[in-house]
């Protein structure tokens, strides 16, 4: 099975239709959001393209493709427009022996960490920076973040990831790939790997 990984659309239709154009490119079995869906929160300025409506409209049509979290943005009143469940915490995914917690990063985030096992993975938004990295006071966990769909931070690309294969591909919205990782191996040296040149 390929996933589409992305977090913090935060309203952005302009982006999001490029997402779900990559979705399309990418022949992505199943899509993995991270939170942050319609509203884009005080601290954040508008997206290009801020259209929560045509968001919605986007969303509503693939619902049963759609695995979602609830970020710091989402509300009840968001449920009561999508068709697929967005209030969750966290949602667990497996590839092979490792277990994948997924959340959005606003209450679980390396530096507090949900219960894992040595060798498990902590994926999150939330920062809108992108990160492939060791957690954890021996380094046993890995932390993975795809960044931001529509307001990237600390000079990183909008993007997204992959998951096929045990492999985690980071890539631009338009496909290109920046970062690879694949379970079980080391991570990639973290110096400018996701700063855009």
């Amino acid at each position: 099975m390929k996933w589409i990984i992305a977090s913090d659309i935060h309203g952005s239709a302009y982006f999001c239709r490029q997402l779900l154009d990559a979705c399309v490119r990418e022949s992505a079995d199943r899509i993995l959001l991270l939170g942050d869906l319609l509203y884009h929160g005080p601290r954040n300025d508008l997206p290009e393209g801020y259209a929560p409506k045509e968001v919605i409209a986007m969303l509503n049509p693939i619902a049963s493709d759609l695995l979602c979290v609830r970020g710091n943005c989402e509300a009840e009143v968001d449920q009561m427009v999508l068709d697929f469940p967005v209030l969750a915490d966290y949602a667990l995914l497996s590839e092979g022996q490792t277990l994948i917690f997924a959340t959005h990063g606003h209450i679980y985030h390396a530096n507090h960490l949900p219960p894992l096992h040595t060798g498990d993975i902590l994926l999150h938004g939330h920062t809108h920076v992108p990160v492939c990295e060791r957690c954890g006071a021996a380094g046993e966990f890995m932390v993975l973040n795809p960044g931001s769909v529509s307001i990237p931070k600390e000079q990183s690309p909008r993007g997204y990831m992959t998951l096929e294969n045990s492999v985690f591909t980071w890539k631009t919205l338009s496909g290109e790939p920046y970062c690879t990782w694949k379970i079980g191996t080391q991570p990639p040296q973290r110096d400018k790997i996701f700063v855009q040149n």
